[in-house]
């Protein structure tokens, strides 16, 4: 279960396939994607069971009403299968944390349920407003704290994640594993060429944003990182890409127009896989602006493990789960203020040596930690434990296979 469409979530995609790579039949139920795919891109058989998403709106009355209509939808989709067809387990994540009844349901039959806990709904709702109702906090705490308790295990994306979900949680250790995120070796090595130069076009630096487009995640510096380094080093030599989508976009666009930028700031929307590694192939630095919020803090960026998956050199705010990540492939900065991440950007633009040794860093880490190759090992290790009979994987990095009709997953 899956709290966006599949077909969107590379992490989602990477389980499913590791999970028919080891022999286990996976369905996913999700909210409905626009191409309303049958089966889950990059998988050989894992279905998808989709619902659409009528209610999806802003404001914590909408959010309710949202979180209700999932739990709903996805009930509905969870119990078809298990009347018409067999589910021996079920994983969900997160957000909203509003499935733990079903956790009680599964258990009640004998049947493992897994939180893969994505994201910190109560911090999350912090960022999104300035002034959070108690109430509210406490539910979410409330739902949080369930979803933990009331699973057969636990999936952290980090440790921050396994820490919290211990401390706050109150879960034993042992039924928490950390699986980060992250491409594969082979994702990484085959994302494509890069477009080669027109006759005659100039070299120019790139500076890449990758990722989520929404308040909290405090694009708008990017753009304003932008015009700082008009100041700093003219027009002529670099240009910056925002990649992504969300509900900012369409104000960064008029924020780049306001500032006379559109020639030195491009928009991209929302990348497919083969899109995301050619960009990057291509870019010089790239940039984690998130403002260093206690749910910043302790989260893993997806954009900050595929700048490093590439040797890309990072200008990041100083942030715990950051610096786990990135280590010395990145250049922090305090706040994410556009003054402070134009000048370690230009220092980083006027330094190619630099450059170069963050670069070879970025590539070690990720080819001996960071890679979903490396991860994945934990992943299906959990699920050999909780399903002792289901088969034994034969290489959870090799293309997936046909899968045997043996233990049926469902992924929400």
């Amino acid at each position: 279960m899956v709290n966006l469409p599949a077909e969107r979530d590379r992490r989602v995609i990477r389980e499913c396939q590791a999970l028919e790579s080891a022999g286990y039949r996976v369905s996913v139920i999700c909210p409905r994607g626009p191409q309303r795919p049958a089966t889950l891109p990059g998988t050989v058989a894992t279905r998808i069971h989709s619902f659409p998403q009528p209610l999806a709106g802003s404001g914590v009355l909408s959010f309710a009403a949202e979180f209700a209509w999932a739990l709903i939808a996805v009930t509905a989709r969870l119990l078809a299968l298990l009347v018409r067809d067999r589910v021996d387990a079920v994983q969900v994540c997160n957000p909203p944390d509003v499935f733990w009844p079903l956790a009680l349901l599964l258990r009640a039959a004998g049947r493992p349920f897994v939180f893969d806990h994505h994201d910190l709904s109560p911090e999350l709702y912090e960022c999104k407003t300035d002034r959070p109702r108690r109430t509210v906090l406490w539910i979410l705490r409330l739902f949080e704290k369930l979803s933990w308790r009331c699973a057969s295990a636990v999936i952290s994306t980090n440790e921050s994640y396994r820490e919290l979900a211990v401390d706050r949680g109150g879960c034993a250790p042992e039924r928490v594993v950390v699986v980060r995120n992250g491409p594969t070796l082979a994702e990484v090595r085959h994302d494509g060429i890069p477009t080669p130069r027109a006759a005659g076009e100039k070299e120019r630096f790139t500076v890449v944003y990758l990722g989520v487009i929404n308040p909290q995640d405090h694009v708008e510096a990017v753009v304003l990182t932008a015009e700082r380094l008009v100041h700093l080093r003219g027009r002529d030599d670099w240009r910056v890409v925002v990649a992504g989508d969300g509900d900012s976009l369409p104000r960064l666009r008029e924020l780049a127009d306001e500032h006379d930028l559109t020639d030195l700031v491009t928009f991209t929307g929302w990348l497919e896989a083969d899109e995301v590694g050619a960009l990057l192939r291509t870019a010089t630095i790239a940039v984690q602006p998130d403002p260093p919020t206690r749910m910043a803090q302790l989260s893993t960026m997806a954009k900050t493990v595929e700048y490093v998956a590439r040797g890309l050199p990072v200008v990041a705010v100083d942030m715990l789960e950051t610096r786990r990540t990135a280590g010395g492939a990145a250049h922090y900065v305090p706040t994410g203020d556009p003054d402070e991440l134009a000048k370690a950007i230009d220092q980083l633009l006027a330094d190619s040596e630099t450059r170069t040794d963050m670069q070879r860093v970025a590539r070690a880490r990720f080819e001996t930690e960071l890679a979903w190759d490396h991860q994945v090992k934990a992943y299906l290790a959990l699920w050999r434990r909780l399903l002792p009979g289901a088969p034994s994987a034969t290489t959870a990095e090799s293309p997936a296979q046909e899968p045997a009709p043996t233990d049926r997953l469902t992924t929400t």
